[in-house]
């Protein structure tokens, strides 16, 4: 990256916080997997992001929310003032939250959503202030910074879940409940339980019925919903596992690489090996 200025904060390596001012536009082609939680704020930029091998652009200002396993690529981005705020599990995540805040609420492990927010000019005057306190903690040596820095983190957090609740569409329907419930468990079980049946009858509802709902919000089906899933996370360890691919399809419930390979090359039009070998050239 061409970067003209970059300060960084650092707590136990549990938290920090990144300045970051790019001079001019860059490429970065190499997918990275994402090791923390983070959150990037692009405060005034443009630029296309590919995370979980889908491609979002932005243009202005922006926060995205990445959690520990998502595959992160930049395309192209012109950035001229940036910030990153990244924190383990143990930082933050062990913590009681109400549901929306916590590390599988709105923002953070939802594979299944965009994962940006909008912010206007009255939330990025909010944001300022909550990064110019945790600025000033960093620079502290006093008691209790730990939970100081934790809790200036958990009002970013939560601002940011006011921000996407106000701005964006979140639908509080029973057909959205529904769905919310039944991506959650696809999160849990993917890796062993691929049949809609499967998921159906744990949700007490027949498949038919659960596939209507599914139409009403104007989703993928319940199918493509499982499938999409086992690939994207076949994708992560096809390019960030050392395990052959038979243990990876062993890993995502398939008894048999050959079928798993099927299923692969069907989703993606390239075999499990040609899709490694391609992303790695």
């Amino acid at each position: 990256m061409a970067i003209q200025d970059i300060k960084t904060y650092n707590f136990k390596d549990v938290f920090s916080l990144q300045l970051v001012e790019f001079e001019k536009a860059c490429v970065v082609n190499k997918p990275t997997q994402i090791d923390d939680y983070k959150i990037f704020w692009i405060k005034e930029g443009e630029g296309t992001y590919n995370i979980d091998f889908k491609s979002y652009s932005f243009n202005g200002s922006v926060l995205f929310f990445l959690s520990p396993g998502q595959i992160f690529t930049v395309d192209s981005e012109k950035i001229k003032e940036a910030y990153q705020l990244s924190f383990t599990r143990d930082f933050y995540c062990i913590q009681t939250h109400d549901t929306e805040i916590a590390c599988n609420g709105v923002l953070f492990n939802n594979v299944y959503e965009t994962p940006f927010v909008i912010p206007t000019e009255k939330d990025i005057r909010k944001l300022d202030f909550i990064l110019e306190n945790l600025v000033e903690e960093f620079d502290l040596d006093e008691t209790a910074q730990y939970d100081m820095l934790q809790s200036f983190l958990k009002q970013f957090i939560i601002y940011s879940v006011r921000i996407k609740k106000e701005h964006s569409v979140i639908k509080e329907d029973n057909e959205t409940k529904l769905f919310k419930d039944f991506s959650l468990l696809v999160e849990q079980n993917f890796k062993k339980l691929h049949s809609v049946t499967d998921y159906a009858n744990r949700l007490a509802v027949s498949p038919k019925s659960l596939s209507k709902h599914f139409q009403k919000i104007g989703s993928e089906t319940p199918s493509d919903f499982i499938k999409n899933r086992i690939v994207t996370e076949a994708k992560r360890q096809l390019l960030y596992s050392s395990e052959a691919i038979k243990h990876i399809a062993f890993d995502l419930g398939f008894n048999d690489p050959a079928y798993f390979s099927r299923f692969f090359t069907k989703a993606t039009g390239f075999s499990p090996a040609q899709f490694k070998k391609k992303q790695q050239a």
